[in-house]
């Protein structure tokens, strides 16, 4: 079991979702190796102070990467909110199943235990390179006294954990005060027709997403020491996670998501829907930005365009369960090896990206192939590392 537990009691896995969940790291893995080569990739700032871009780009190079803008802007719509979805699927039969102290002290151990590894260990190397290229100085003493200067302890991607694990406490709460309620409700999510579930989701995220977005800047993240999200966003991953679990309350395999039901069945009608989402997502986007710098702006469109962001959040979610539900029911060799490896290439591919990306700022590649080279390498790196440490029973047992 690791951090999205895909096994409902007495059946097997789930193909189509646990492919999901590797293809989702897999994209993870590619959109951090690809930032460092952004056509907007912020101007180089300092290491700490109030400069916090190296957060997000923390190798940052002169070769760019023209377009990969759309591939990273239509990815930072949809796959962590999926991912919480996802997560949320078999949170109901897992409460069932060890009741809520198995249930959490279960989810402490292979969610806490790796952010606190994360915390500590992965995200500061990850992030040697950042501070090495903004002139970091003294070795580790001197990158030792910089990160203890910061102010807050950056955990990286594995934001994700903690978050997932309140998540779980607040569902393990709910479970023992309505432990009834989340299956009557996932039937009204789940039970009808994909249509049905796809409203649930927008209509709930655009009500998550976009009254807070026009509060705070949607780029924005909130940090405690180790414990950061970006702000905006954190009702949206939540009512992700929710419908996740009523749905997997009511059952996979009575729900839409069946393996033969209708939304893999509708994957074409899906597809398209997604990308005409998206499509109009990215209109409304430009549209704003050119009515802004010509300081006209236009009433409502700020407000439609956050809306259309929850609502291209939901149709692509729906378009990806659909094309996994449809195609994705074998797996062999490579694909199984991926499955079982996903959660720890999530955990440790970040300093292998960091360091790939420092590591060649100084060769004059094209920006494609660099971010190329670096997304290959990364998800090799992390891959063989995963499955090396997994042999260790009691990594294996978290991971």
């Amino acid at each position: 079991m690791n951090a999205i537990d895909l096994r409902s009691p007495g059946q097997e896995r789930n193909t189509a979702l646990d492919l999901l969940r590797a293809a989702i790291t897999v994209l993870v893995v590619a959109h951090h190796a690809v930032l460092a080569y952004h056509p907007y990739a912020p101007p180089l700032g300092t290491f700490g102070g109030g400069d916090r871009s190296w957060g997000a780009f923390p190798v940052v190079d002169a070769h760019r990467w023209a377009g990969i803008d759309v591939f990273v802007g239509f990815n930072d719509t949809f796959f962590m909110s999926l991912m919480f979805f996802l997560s949320g699927l078999f949170v109901w039969h897992g409460l069932q199943r060890k009741g809520a102290a198995g249930f959490l002290r279960d989810r402490a151990l292979r969610l806490g235990l790796p952010f606190l590894v994360s915390a500590v260990v992965l995200a500061p190397l990850a992030y040697i390179p950042a501070w090495l290229q903004r002139g970091g100085t003294g070795g580790p003493g001197g990158f030792l006294q910089a990160w203890s200067s910061l102010g807050m302890w950056p955990a990286g991607p594995a934001w994700f954990l903690w978050v997932l694990l309140v998540l779980d406490v607040v569902a393990a709460l709910a479970w023992q005060i309505m432990p009834d309620r989340a299956e009557a409700l996932g039937r009204s999510i789940a039970g009808r027709t994909p249509a049905v579930l796809f409203a649930w989701l927008a209509v709930i995220g655009v009500i998550a997403f976009v009254p807070l977005a026009r509060i705070v800047d949607p780029s924005s993240w909130s940090t405690y020491g180790p414990f950061s999200v970006q702000t905006s966003r954190i009702l949206l991953y939540a009512a992700f996670f929710a419908v996740g679990v009523a749905v997997g309350a009511w059952g996979i395999e009575r729900s839409v998501l069946a393996a033969q039901g209708a939304l893999g069945r509708r994957w074409v009608r899906w597809s398209n829907g997604a990308a005409a989402a998206y499509v109009l997502l990215v209109a409304l986007f430009i549209t704003l930005l050119v009515t802004n710098a010509k300081q006209q702006p236009v009433p409502g469109l700020e407000t439609a365009t956050l809306a259309a962001f929850a609502v291209s959040c939901a149709a692509t979610s729906l378009a990806f369960l659909a094309l996994f539900l449809r195609f994705a029911r074998h797996r062999g060799a490579i694909s199984a090896s991926l499955v079982r490896n996903a959660y720890g290439i999530y955990l440790v591919h970040y300093a292998g990206v960091t360091w790939l990306q420092f590591a060649l700022l100084d060769i004059d590649w094209p920006g494609a192939a660099k971010g190329m080279t670096v997304f290959f390498g990364a998800l090799a790196l992390s891959w063989a590392t995963v499955s090396a440490v997994r042999r260790v029973p009691v990594v294996a047992r978290v991971l």
